[in-house]
Parts: structure tokens; C-alpha cells; sequence
């Protein structure tokens, strides 16, 4: 029987969307679970309090702010996270000799700076946000750069079978004044500076929505994940099940074929025997198999007499 493989990668669907299910629900009743702090003043006073053995996993929320920001070559802002990318687009001949359009990566720079979150109250330092989950960063410009034509140029980009048509520069910030919530491990340090990073074990999270609408958000993606899971559960056990149908219908029609086929050599070799009474009695030992690959497969009584030639 061959592998139903549809069904197969279905079944196997369903388990990776049941898992990433199950994570995204486990992330949000951990951020149900995670002390909020009011403001930054309350956080210091929390901090003061709290367990010097156990990490103290917060959700804080502020305007982005830093002494020394960074700024935007191409647009002028002013960030604290600063991604440049340029990426070369080009033309490129195929196998089949037509042109398609192709890219590639020349430069990725990442920039960042200290940075807080003020309230108004007080400031706390984020370390390493740029592997939170949920950073998104703006936009800041796009820019795309035609390359010069030249003859010599395009003799050599026809050579290699390129045509080049450009470069696409990108500029990605993390604006100051933006207002962000950040679910991480609070520590303060002995001159009183208080940080948020990423914690050894627990959720690190840097986004524009407030820590509810995470909440909500990670909630109605487990949801689509479960529903998703079983749909692709169903759809594959529907195909495993009709795979494993079709074969066992085949093998018992087969077997009521073969059945068939060696009853109705042995009536008629019942009654040749009867009708040749008077004539010897010896006949080949292969004659019984000799019969059975000569009866039509259509009426099972009869010498087949034309074949179906593909």
C-alpha cells in the first residue's frame, strides 16, 4: 500500500499547530501572572521589597527615552534601535532563458544605545530589547538608488547574465517619545539604577500594546491555532481513513476475483471430465493452471478471446 502522504503531513500540521497553540495560551497565562507595576515609582518601592533570591518578573509601560540618541541618516529621526539595510535588486536569466527579478542582502547594520522608560515618576533602563518578542520597529524611510548605465557595465552584467537595476535602502527605528510596554525581569542595582531584561526563564516582551491587549492577542491566536489543528487533524484522518479503505476494498475484490476465477476453472474442468469420459484419462499437471490464465476475466465461464493493448 502506498503512503497516503497528504494525510500524513496533514496529521503532522495538525501537531505543529497544536503545539504552537499550546505555547501561545501558556505565554498568556504567564502574563496573567506577571506583577504590574502602577508606575516606576511603585516599582522602585516593589523592588525594595521583594525576594533577593527569586528574579521579579514586571510589566511596566513608558515613553522611549535615552541621553544620547541616535539619529537617521536618511530621515532625521531620532531613535534608540537603528536597522540599515541595502539590498541589491538585479535581474537574472533562468533556466528556462528568461529574465526574473532577484535580490540580495549587500549591508545589515544594527545600531542601539542605552535607552529607558519614563512615566514621569522615574526611568528604568531596557537591556537587550532587540530579542523581544513583539518589538516592531518603524519604518523610518525607503529609498531605492537606480544604478548608473554604462556600456562597459552592461556588457559585463550581460555576461553574467544580470541586469542590475538598483539598490533598496532601508532605515528601521525605534523612535524616542514612543510609548511601550515591557514584560521582563526587574533588578536594581547598588546605586539605585533599575533595569529590565530578558529573564533566565519567563516571557521578555517590548511591544506598542498594553500588557491586556497582549493578553487578548496571544489568547485568540491559541485559539486559531486549536481550531486550525483540528481542522487539519480531521482532513488528514479523513485521508488515511480513505487510503486505508480503497486498499482493503482492493485487496477483498481481488481475493473475490481470484476465487472466482479458480471456481468456475474447476466447474469446467468438472465438466470436460464428464464429457471425455470415453478418452484418456491423463492430462498435464499444469492444466488447472492452464485454465485459470485462460478464463475471461469478464464472464469467468469462458476461454478469453481478444486482449485490451495499451
Amino acid at each position: 500500500m502506498m503512503i497516503p502522504w497528504g494525510g500524513v503531513g496533514c496529521c503532522l500540521s495538525a501537531a505543529a499547530l497544536y503545539l504552537l497553540g499550546r505555547s501561545s495560551g501558556s505565554d498568556a497565562e504567564v502574563l496573567r501572572s506577571v506583577a504590574r507595576a502602577g508606575s516606576m515609582k511603585d516599582l522602585a518601592a516593589i523592588l525594595d521589597t521583594a525576594s533577593k533570591v527569586l528574579p521579579l518578573v514586571v510589566a511596566i509601560s513608558g515613553r522611549v527615552g535615552s541621553d544620547t540618541p541616535l539619529i537617521c541618516q536618511q530621515s532625521g529621526m531620532r531613535g534608540v534601535i537603528v536597522e540599515e539595510t541595502a539590498e541589491q535588486h538585479f535581474l537574472k536569466h533562468n533556466d528556462a532563458g528568461s529574465w526574473i527579478q532577484d535580490s540580495a542582502v549587500m549591508l545589515s547594520v544594527s545600531k542601539e544605545v542605552p535607552w529607558y522608560l519614563d512615566d514621569g515618576t522615574g526611568r528604568v533602563y531596557v537591556v537587550g530589547a532587540r530579542s523581544a518578542a513583539g518589538l516592531i520597529l518603524t519604518v523610518a524611510s525607503e529609498v531605492f538608488e537606480e544604478s548608473g548605465r554604462t556600456l562597459v557595465r552592461g556588457t559585463l552584467d550581460y555576461l553574467q547574465g544580470l541586469k542590475m537595476l538598483g539598490v533598496k535602502r532601508t532605515e528601521r527605528v525605534l523612535p524616542t517619545g514612543t510609548s511601550l510596554t515591557v514584560v521582563g525581569e526587574a533588578i536594581k542595582d547598588d546605586v539605585g539604577t533599575i533595569r529590565i531584561q530578558r529573564p533566565h526563564k519567563g516571557p521578555f516582551y517590548a511591544s506598542s500594546k498594553s500588557i491586556d491587549q497582549l493578553i487578548v492577542n496571544l489568547g485568540k491566536w491559541a485559539k486559531l491555532y486549536r481550531i486550525a489543528s483540528m481542522g487539519f487533524a480531521t482532513f488528514g484522518v479523513f485521508l488515511l481513513a480513505k487510503r486505508a479503505l480503497q486498499h482493503f476494498l482492493e485487496r477483498r475484490r481481488r481475493h473475490e476475483l481470484q476465487k472466482r476465477v479458480l471456481n468456475a476453472a474447476a466447474q469446467r474442468q468438472a465438466r470436460e471430465a464428464e464429457g471425455s469420459k470415453g478418452t484418456s484419462d491423463a492430462e498435464p499437471n499444469s492444466k488447472k493452471d492452464q485454465l485459470v490464465l485462460d478464463i475471461c476475466v469478464i464472464c469467468l465461464e469462458q476461454e478469453y478471446n481478444a486482449v485490451f493493448v495499451p
